[in-house]
């Protein structure tokens, strides 16, 4: 995982080099999480090329600005794994930290066109906690809310109660696509065999060859699903073991961003035509690849959990064909 380590390389300590925990995390490990979860990547798309800035740069600036201006302007969120149901030290009140990341929501300054929430929308698969996370989202100032299932929304039944509530429309397994300002929108299920994380099969993959079959190449994509579509850490279950043959579908298509859950941390990585970029979560940080024995809640202290939380808000203007993608804290 290079391309990780380059991003997030060292051992943590405190400022004079001893590794000090505090309440499961170093001062320094602290810090590069608020760091980390907080940053802000402006994605812009032009002529086939991705190119990324830093939020707050007059380049990103631009991109932001122009997704936002003109009759044509999409703009959404996307919120990911508010575990509703978790129970544990790394967050006490996840039930809170998702009500305040729907009160952002509300607080853009704008009306998202939809919100998408990428996953493990529940801790536990329970009808309770399907119904408690519905009936929050539907508190959400926007036109519709789309979902993608995590392996926490499939345990025990394959899903099937996910699906009771949140897949209307959907085929197969909860798969689905739509279209809106001119942009091809994909959500994948890759997370209902348990076994072998995350996986997507050959009827849903058949179901992206047909679906982008009758696309021009010029046609912005996003494609939405709760684990990576790429190798970001197979030992932990994150990636998608199939995943190669849907990107060798969109490698076509002069535009592609996959946007992902599950990881409970940004990070970005671009191959060729395709972004893909991994959210954080509303419930708790999870530890970086590598960096602990496995993917287990991290514990922060009560006041910075907040800094390590977030949205991600999401602009596209159609005749700039621009892109831009803004980590926004809870804090």
């Amino acid at each position: 995982m290079t391309d990780y380590d380059a991003r997030h390389d060292g051992a943590f300590a405190d400022d004079t080099g001893r590794p000090t925990a505090e309440n499961g995390m170093t001062r320094r490990q602290l810090l590069r999480h608020v760091g980390w979860f907080g940053g802000a990547v402006v994605l812009t798309v032009a002529s086939g090329e991705v190119i990324s800035h830093i939020a707050g740069s007059p380049d990103a600036n631009a991109s932001a600005g122009a997704a936002a201006a003109g009759s044509g302007a999409l703009r959404f969120v996307q919120v990911s794994d508010s575990h509703i149901g978790f129970q544990g030290p790394a967050n006490t009140d996840v039930v809170g930290s998702f009500a305040e990341a729907i009160r952002q929501v509300n607080s853009l300054g704008f009306r998202p066109d939809f919100v998408m929430h990428s996953g493990d929308l529940t801790h536990l698969s329970t009808a309770g906690q399907f119904d408690q996370v519905k009936q929050m989202m539907a508190g959400m100032r926007t036109d519709r809310v789309f979902t993608v299932p995590g392996e926490h929304d499939s345990i025990g039944d394959a899903g099937r109660a996910y699906r009771r509530t949140f897949g209307a429309g959907t085929l197969g397994d909860g798969w689905y696509s739509f279209d809106t300002h001119g942009v091809h929108f994909i959500a994948l299920v890759n997370t209902l065999s348990l076994e072998k994380l995350g996986h997507l099969g050959t009827e849903q993959i058949d179901f992206v060859r047909k679906d982008v079959a009758g696309l021009s190449s010029d046609t912005p994509l996003v494609v939405f699903s709760h684990i990576p579509l790429f190798a970001m850490y197979p030992k932990w279950g994150w990636s998608t073991d199939d995943a190669l043959q849907v990107i060798a579908l969109l490698r076509r298509f002069s535009s592609v961003t996959c946007l992902n859950g599950h990881v409970h941390q940004l990070f970005t990585k671009t191959d060729g035509n395709i972004t893909f970029h991994s959210a954080t979560t509303t419930a708790y940080p999870l530890p970086q690849p590598g960096r602990a024995p496995a993917p287990t809640p991290q514990v922060v202290p009560a006041r910075q959990l907040k800094e390590v939380l977030g949205i991600r808000s999401v602009g596209y203007h159609r005749g700039d064909r621009e892109l831009a993608i803004k980590e926004q804290r809870l804090a």
